[in-house]
């Protein structure tokens, strides 16, 4: 996917631009294209965003260790406002931010790159807890004896089994 220059949304048919998605991202690993759209709306100081896609990634159970396939649906809307301040660097080393400043900014005349929005829209998706079945086990363990039931044969070891039987008496 291209990145939108975003005065040209401005002259698009309802200033929206409708970005049909079939195909892999670069930075993710899925096992099918991510499928769907992408709409891009310019509301004059700000984007609307919104997507529904999905694809399938595989994962690795926390439990078992196990790898297994998970749908990946996404349904997301975000609204970026068009600051001509974005993007400017801070000389400061500490900055203290305000909540009202944690938004997604964007210069007016810059660019807007949805296939990394996508990528963060996914990757935010993501579940947490990775299982592969809600009834899995974990790692099944076997019982390990206690005790070898034959002596070991390498004659390294026979000093310090000679001091145990005479420890255990």
């Amino acid at each position: 996917m291209e990145a939108i220059y975003i005065p040209h949304l401005t002259t698009a048919p309802q200033k929206t631009r409708v970005i049909e998605v079939d195909e892999f991202l670069p930075d993710l690993d899925t096992l099918t294209p991510v499928r769907g759209q992408v709409r891009v709306q310019h509301g004059g100081n700000y984007l609307e965003v919104s997507a529904q896609v999905e694809t399938i990634v595989t994962l690795t159970c926390h439990r078992c260790l196990q790898q297994y396939n998970h749908r990946l649906k996404v349904e997301a809307s975000e609204i970026i406002w068009l600051d001509p301040e974005a993007g400017k660097e801070e000389t400061a080393i500490e900055l203290e931010v305000a909540f009202e400043d944690l938004v997604e900014t964007l210069q007016p005349t810059g660019h807007f790159d949805p296939g990394e929005w996508l990528y963060q829209q996914l990757c935010l998706a993501m579940p947490q807890r990775q299982l592969c079945d809600s009834l899995c086990q974990g790692i099944q363990l076997s019982p390990q004896p206690e005790e070898p039931s034959e002596p070991s044969s390498d004659r390294r070891w026979a000093s310090l089994e000679s001091l145990k039987n005479h420890l255990s008496n």
